[in-house]
C-alpha cells in the first residue's frame, strides 16, 4: 500500500514569518499539533505544538517571535509513492510520528502519521512507534535540528 492511500491531503502550511501566536491560534482552531513550514514553494521546516512550548515559551521568547526562530529545520519527508511499511519503519528509525509527504517533483501533497499507518497496518505502525518512543532522536528538544 502506498503512502498516498492513507495520508491526509488537507495540508495547512505556515510561513516562517508568521508569529508563534498566529500559528498557535491556527493549531488550536484546527486541532492540529504539527504544521509544515513553507517559504514560497519550498518546505523549510516543521513546527509542533511542543516546539512552541519548549523552544518558545520555556525559553522566554516573545509570543510575537517568528516561527522561523523555533521551527525544526531538519526536514524529514517521504514520497507519496513509497510503501507504508517502509515509511513507518523509517519513522521509527528517525523517531518522528508525522512526516510531510511530497510528490516526485518535491511538492507538498500531504501529511502521514503513524496513526494513519496504524489504521491500515497495525503491526508495522507498532514497529515505528517502538522506535519513536526511544529516548533522543531527530526532534529531541535539545537542538533545533537534532
Amino acid at each position: 500500500m502506498h503512502v498516498s492511500e492513507i495520508m491526509t491531503r488537507d495540508v495547512h502550511l505556515v510561513s516562517p514569518n508568521e508569529t508563534i501566536t498566529e500559528v498557535a491560534r491556527h493549531m488550536a482552531e484546527n486541532d492540529i499539533g504539527f504544521l509544515p513550514v513553507g517559504d514560497h514553494d519550498r518546505l523549510v521546516g516543521m513546527i509542533t505544538d511542543r516546539d512552541i512550548v519548549v523552544r518558545g515559551v520555556a525559553d522566554g521568547l516573545d509570543l510575537q517571535s517568528k516561527v522561523g526562530d523555533i521551527m525544526t529545520t531538519d526536514v524529514k519527508y517521504c514520497f507519496e509513492d513509497e510503501e507504508v511499511d517502509d515509511v513507518a519503519r523509517n519513522m521509527g528509525d528517525v523517531q518522528v510520528r508525522r512526516l510531510p509527504v511530497v510528490n516526485r517533483d518535491k511538492r507538498l501533497v500531504g501529511i502521514v502519521s503513524l496513526a494513519d499507518a496504524a489504521r491500515e497496518q497495525p503491526a508495522i505502525a507498532g514497529t515505528g512507534l517502538k522506535g519513536v518512543t526511544a529516548p533522543g532522536g531527530t526532534h529531541n528538544q535539545a537542538g533545533r535540528s537534532g
